[in-house]
């Protein structure tokens, strides 16, 4: 039996800490960088636990900027 997972890839320059991708990801994958912002000053998003992502890509879909990229693997058991 194979195990779907997945990985997530931000682009933390155009992520502007919105964070309704927090909210779409029922996993817990995702969290507001602490204390950090990019180069235009905003708070962005990074995997803190990239190890439960399923890739789902809800993230990415209502991502309105477009700044997560999803890639999901078919892992063997």
């Amino acid at each position: 039996m194979s195990k779907i997972k997945g990985q997530i890839l931000v682009n933390t320059n155009r992520c502007k800490g919105c964070a309704l991708c927090i909210e779409a990801c029922n996993k817990g994958v995702i969290a507001l960088a602490d204390k950090k912002v990019n180069v235009s000053g905003y708070p962005y998003i990074e995997a803190v636990n990239p190890e439960n992502c399923i890739g789902c890509a809800a993230c990415a879909i209502v991502c309105p900027d477009g700044c997560i990229t999803v890639y999901r693997k078919k892992m063997e058991n």
